[in-house]
């Protein structure tokens, strides 16, 4: 069992949720090592007192628990298994955690890389946003050895709140693509009932009032809702990354012969705004396809 004193925590990507993150664990006393492509991001963490490592490779070498949440399924490959990767170079008896959204089958596969050098990978998804990173409020949903879970959980309860262990390698992927369906349908529905309150010359916040605490009552709706009324487009969570969520839930429904009529149409719309430039807005800029 890892203690705080012997731990050295590596975390690779300081993004939106990453920054926050990272500066949670520094928060309850982990030595933190950070990497980023863009070093300025983790310029106030540095401030703060974190280390940095100019390379996966080099975070690898300092650090016994590693943390990763970036873009795409082709960034984990890339740091974990490229030439500078964190499986490629660590040490044994490493825990490496990739908390990215990504493919049930890399997480697989990491899972057996790492355990071929004698490391434990958990792949170990989030929800929440920016505001669930800023609060240590994430949902953690967690797929590989229940041991190594465990062994982690301490540093999952400094990150969030609602912590489950799904299953073997794999199942925490697949329980995130369960949450991006679930939110896809839902936005549709958020944003058409702003959009309906306001033509129908009613008050949208007085609206908000009186059905985000009922039956209708989601995150999206009570934290997301209000950004829309104020023209609050700014990332929680990017278009271009949900983009790439729902495209791996519908290639993984397709695998099961699931037909996703709710997802596929937000994967649509969603798409629409990217062709319109709006990767870089947060996901309740959805809101902006009644608008054109």
């Amino acid at each position: 069992m890892l203690s705080k004193e012997n731990t050295v925590i590596g975390f690779i990507g300081i993004g939106v949720m990453g920054k926050s993150m990272a500066r949670n664990l520094m928060k309850k006393g982990y030595s933190v090592v950070v990497y980023n492509r863009t070093k300025e991001k983790a310029a106030d963490l540095l401030q703060e007192g974190a280390a940095w490592a100019a390379s996966p490779k080099k975070a690898a070498e300092k650090a016994n628990v590693i943390i990763t949440i970036v873009g795409y399924p082709k960034d984990v490959e890339e740091v974990y298994l490229g030439e500078n990767g964190i499986i490629t170079n660590g040490k044994e008896n490493t825990y490496v955690i990739d908390m990215t959204t990504s493919t049930p089958s890399l997480a697989k596969k990491l899972f057996e890389e790492a355990k071929s050098k004698k490391m434990h990978a958990l792949d170990a998804p989030v929800s929440g946003g920016d505001i669930g990173a800023r609060e240590a409020k994430l949902s953690i949903m967690v797929g590989g050895d229940k041991e190594a879970f465990h062994d982690m959980l301490p540093i999952f309860e400094i990150l969030g709140t609602n912590i489950v262990y799904q299953g073997p390698a794999g199942s925490g992927q697949h329980t995130k693509m369960c949450n991006q369906i679930a939110i896809a349908s839902n936005m549709i529905g958020v944003c058409e009932a702003i959009v309906y309150a306001e033509k129908a010359g009613l008050n949208p916040e007085n609206v908000l009032k009186s059905i985000s605490t009922g039956a209708a009552g989601s995150f999206s709706l009570t934290n997301l809702a209000p950004r829309m009324i104020k023209g609050d487009f700014d990332p929680g969570f990017y278009i271009k990354h949900f983009i790439k969520d729902m495209k791996i839930a519908m290639e993984e429904a397709e695998k099961m012969g699931m037909e996703t009529p709710g997802l596929t149409l937000a994967e649509s719309l969603y798409s629409r705004l990217s062709a319109l430039g709006q990767d870089e807005l947060g996901t309740q800029a959805l809101y902006k396809y009644w608008q054109q």
